[in-house]
């Protein structure tokens, strides 16, 4: 699989300097923790849960959750689990091409569980996602998954839910967050990411953020993802790779601030019916969200609807300016540090501080490609919508 794969190959070398490159679900976990994008949730109970991979990964989607847990009611999870296991039991036999897998549990117990029912069905897994994640709650998941992961021969991720009540609390957040890490560095090599539940956090407070607004203008919620960076997503080696919090909104019926998308970059590219169908469907602020996220030391997102997964894939290109940018800092003849104009000519790179920015984006750069130099994202998002 390989970002904008949908995409015609003539179409793709009109936009890249780079072209993304391809992976599999058995790629480096420093890759994958990259790839994984825009995460697409789906409830375990939709009676075409086979079909929906297909059609989701044809579409550009390369990672998937199969949700029994919050998306479906505590009564419906027995059905959810046979109508998994049945549902990747048949597509197991008719597709080795899908996206990455994993499945959302509820408790420790189901992850052997499933990876018992799934038998050879359980080659299309490439995980589990862990709700609620803490210290003491956290361990057991993990330890399940290692048994599990021990019993079937395959390799098996964690990718942990940061969202416990804990983590928000104030007397209780650094306590938590040292728990957390000290959980996470135990199994390093388990854990593919780290997702954030902006959800669960609102919820504690009666608060829920409006389509107008971004998590980081809910100033509790910024709190928590800037605490969470610090502690868990140090570019030193110690850190793990973050995923962005979830966007709930999918289409606006009433705006009550002005659209947050500028129009001079559509007007260039001829795409003004693009921004304004942006716009119609709440997109300006997922987009204005996805760039925060970024700035934030935030990669990848999840996402509760098909419509959300292009932003985030364009938006995670790199440009073609970042990526020479990136190149000029990581010249072998400059590891002595040092400092020198852009080859854009308008901003300082200096060496040894921008640095682990550089390794990043040229990770990036390798997964979402590099956009030519006359590209950005409006022609990308054009581009996957026209396809």
């Amino acid at each position: 699989m390989r970002h904008f794969g949908q995409i015609a190959p003539d179409v793709r070398k009109r936009l890249f300097h780079q072209e993304p490159c391809s992976f599999t679900a058995d790629s480096p976990a420093r890759l994958l923790s990259a790839a994984l994008g825009a995460t697409l949730y789906s409830p375990a109970t939709r009676p075409s849960l086979d079909e929906d991979i297909l059609k989701q990964g044809a579409r550009g989607v390369v990672s998937m959750v199969l949700c029994l847990e919050d998306s479906i009611d505590d009564a419906d999870v027995p059905v959810g689990e046979a109508n998994l296991v049945r549902q990747l039991t048949d597509l197991e036999k008719r597709s080795d091409d899908t996206p990455l897998l994993f499945i959302r549990v509820r408790t420790p117990e189901q992850i052997p569980d499933l990876v018992r029912r799934l038998g050879p069905a359980v080659r299309l897994l490439s995980g589990f996602v862990l709700p609620k994640f803490t210290e003491e709650r956290g361990m057991p998941f993990l330890e399940a998954l290692t048994a599990a992961e021990a019993a079937s021969g395959r390799r098996l991720f964690a990718m942990p839910v940061l969202e416990s009540p804990d983590l928000l609390y104030r007397e209780s957040r650094v306590q938590t967050l040292e728990g957390i890490f000290r959980a996470v560095d135990k199994y390093r090599d388990r854990v593919l990411a780290l997702r954030l539940g902006v959800t669960d956090f609102c919820s504690s407070y009666g608060l829920r953020r409006g389509p107008d607004m971004t998590a980081y203008d809910v100033q509790i919620v910024a709190s928590v993802i800037a605490d969470v960076v610090n502690m868990l997503a140090r570019a030193d080696g110690t850190g793990f790779t973050v995923t962005g919090p979830v966007w709930e909104y999918f289409r606006v019926q009433e705006r009550m601030f002005k659209p947050q998308l500028r129009q001079s970059p559509f007007l260039e590219g001829q795409a003004v019916e693009l921004r304004q169908k942006l716009i119609e469907h709440s997109m300006d602020g997922l987009l204005r969200e996805i760039s925060l996220d970024r700035a934030n030391g935030l990669l990848g997102k999840t996402c509760i609807h098909p419509s959300h997964v292009l932003p985030v894939h364009a938006l995670s290109v790199v440009s073609h300016e970042e990526f020479s940018d990136a190149q000029d800092i990581l010249r072998p003849e400059r590891c002595g540090g040092g400092v020198m104009r852009s080859a854009y000519t308008n901003k300082m790179n200096e060496v040894k501080p921008h640095r682990a920015w550089a390794e990043r984006t040229l990770l990036r750069a390798e997964i979402f490609g590099v956009a030519n130099e006359d590209i950005g994202f409006v022609e990308l998002l054009a581009a996957g919508l026209a396809d």
